[in-house]
């Protein structure tokens, strides 16, 4: 493929009568698709589609044709398809196809450039993180006071298990997707990703996962919450068959994603960037999407052989016939847990990134800083047992699997000490991005202190399924990781749209979330440490003051998002113009113009020194 860095002083204009690329957009994606699903519906249905079996296969390939379909109309296989048959796509073409002088449109299309991408998935975890909400909005409501049946149990059941899942496929994306993709190429000093046709792939991938998931509120929900443990999701409603093909569809594009940006800080670093001068930020998102690559392949492959004992009357799951359900319970977890680190380690780099610049000091220990994160990575592969303490399965391995969940407390509390190093004796600029950096701290420290009473199995043996595990890992992944993407909105908010975020909105926005927050899960807390179980509709008067506080807390927070939704909207269109630096941060992303050039750089950028040199005679 040319590159687009040889054409960037002299770019031909491209025809759009030319070529079907010019032709191809969302809309026509929407429609191929729309007919692929439909043909294979009607194409394999039976007169009665009475049997388990037959619905599934034929909802299955439905979805699954939908999304190739999708990606046929869209244009995504163009460039491979001229390519095998000998007629590569021409300069023109592929400028075009990075979406070179086509104003707003380009981010309705299969679009190459990275900075488009990023533009996407912000768009795009902003709505799963609304979708998502409001369905946590509805679960608080339900259970506001006990026996208030505003949803019935069944749809109640649905909520949990579909907000669960659309929250953490939005928390999967929330740092790596908007900022790995449009921040870290221009950080690194690179022209563009590695591989731009996979950029644009794993986005619009991820985008037919979407509908897919969403048809499941159609086809009778999922009862089973976000975990679908064997064999009750084998003999689940056809709404199953939406959740297996959202995973599937999501773990390639997940797959693709973390390939090309693995790829791209390896061999795209500008001249002089040795590693030990990598922003903190690239190698969090490296090492998050590295953990990643070998993980999520387990759960699609328990989605693969749980789609198959639905369809084909596979036995993979049926204890009867020789399956066992144990074998779903490991292959899930090998996957749930480094998947909490997946999503904690970027929104901490974000942070880890932040804090230099506000408080104008260096780094405190990047090399302990990358030990930490590697550190987590290691272990987070050796710990998933300890979601099974009480579950039956060999009891004599408690305690090693116990002994290494509490070790992830050593790096983890390394990663703690490099930020606190970091703060320790200066003087920060509180900005609304530094915010995060001090709400991270408080959330992050309540979420580990806790997370050692459920790593300890006598404890565990009380608490495991109540309402205090909820609220424990709500602090890790909404007080720690979201707060540090959202950190990171505010940060780099200027340099994704050439405006400054609303400070007054964000502040009153940043209030609401973390006081709504506090009382939300510490109410949790209470109820869970009272005996209130989760995942259930309605519950005992006992607990009834405590779920009164935490949906309290829950309007709360959702006051203070649409606040912030607000802002980020109101800004984007008639914020303030930023300056190209407003932070006096030193990583390339802010030595570019806005709008970023499309090659990022006129001239490639030679690195030589670190991104957090911050003399002490300059404070």
């Amino acid at each position: 493929m040319t590159t687009l860095d040889q054409h960037a002083s002299v770019r031909p204009i491209p025809n759009p009568a030319k070529s079907l690329i010019t032709k191809l957009n969302m809309g026509t994606g929407i429609i191929v698709g729309v007919i692929f699903a439909a043909a294979t519906y009607f194409g394999l249905k039976d007169e009665d589609m009475l049997s388990m079996q037959q619905n599934s296969k034929v909802l299955l390939a439905t979805m699954f044709m939908w999304s190739i379909g999708f990606m046929v109309g869209i244009g995504a296989f163009i460039g491979p398809v001229r390519w095998l048959i000998g007629k590569d796509l021409t300069d023109e073409e592929q400028l075009y196809l990075a979406g070179d002088g086509q104003g707003i449109k380009r981010y309705f299309k299969y679009c190459t450039d990275h900075k488009v991408v990023g533009i996407q998935y912000l768009v795009g975890v902003m709505t799963l993180l609304g979708v998502g909400g409001t369905m946590a909005m509805m679960i608080r409501t339900n259970l506001i006071q006990p026996g208030s049946q505003f949803v019935n149990p069944a749809v109640y059941n649905s909520l949990v298990g579909l907000h669960g899942i659309t929250m953490i496929i939005a928390m999967i994306i929330v740092a790596t997707g908007p900022f790995g993709n449009y921040i870290m190429p221009i950080m690194i000093g690179a022209a563009d990703m590695a591989f731009p046709r996979l950029n644009a792939l794993s986005w619009w991938v991820l985008f037919t996962a979407i509908p897919v998931l969403c048809s499941a509120w159609f086809l009778g929900g999922i009862p089973t919450g976000w975990t679908a443990y064997a064999p009750l999701s084998v003999q689940a409603g056809p709404g199953m068959n939406a959740f297996i093909a959202t995973i599937i569809i999501f773990a390639v594009s997940t797959a693709v994603a973390g390939a090309n940006i693995t790829a791209t800080v390896v061999a795209m670093r500008a001249k002089g960037m040795k590693w030990n001068r990598v922003p903190i930020f690239v190698i969090g998102a490296t090492i998050s999407v590295a953990l990643a690559i070998p993980a999520f392949p387990t759960f699609m492959l328990s989605m693969i052989m749980t789609g198959l004992d639905r369809s084909f009357a596979t036995t993979f799951f049926d204890a009867n016939l020789g399956g066992s359900g144990w074998l779903y319970a490991h292959l899930f977890w090998i996957m749930g847990h480094p998947e909490v680190y997946v999503i904690l380690i970027p929104g901490v780099a974000v942070l880890m990134e932040i804090a230099p610049v506000f408080v104008r000091k260096p780094l405190f220990s990047y090399n302990a800083a990358i030990a930490g994160f590697a550190g987590i990575a290691g272990l987070s592969i050796l710990v998933w047992a300890h979601h099974m303490y009480i579950s039956g399965w060999m009891p004599m391995l408690n305690g090693p699997f116990m002994v290494t969940t509490e070790m992830i407390s050593v790096p983890t509390g390394l990663i703690f000490l490099v930020i606190l190093g970091t703060l320790w004796r200066g003087r920060p600029w509180m900005k609304l991005p530094m915010l995060g950096v001090y709400a991270f701290l408080w959330n992050m420290l309540i979420g580990g202190i806790t997370g050692l009473y459920l790593s300890d199995v006598p404890a565990d043996n009380y608490l495991h399924g109540s309402m205090y595990v909820t609220a424990h890992f709500h602090y890790t992944l909404m007080g720690a990781a979201l707060t540090g993407a959202l950190a990171g909105l505010a940060y780099w908010f200027p340099k994704m749209t050439g405006r400054m975020l609303n400070e007054r909105a964000g502040y009153i926005s940043f209030w609401l979330t973390q006081i709504g927050f506090q009382i939300l899960f510490l109410g949790m807390f209470i109820a869970g440490a009272e005996g209130q179980p989760r995942r259930v509709a309605d519950y005992s008067v006992n607990f009834a003051t405590s779920d009164l506080i935490s949906t309290i807390g829950a309007y709360t927070i959702g006051l203070g998002m649409i606040i912030l939704l607000w802002a980020v909207i109101h800004s984007w269109r008639h914020g303030k113009i930023a300056p190209m630096n407003p932070w006096g941060a030193k990583t390339l992303e802010w030595t570019v113009p806005y709008p970023v050039p499309l090659v990022n750089f006129d001239t490639p950028p030679v690195v030589t020194s670190d991104p957090y040199g911050y003399g002490k005679a300059s404070n």
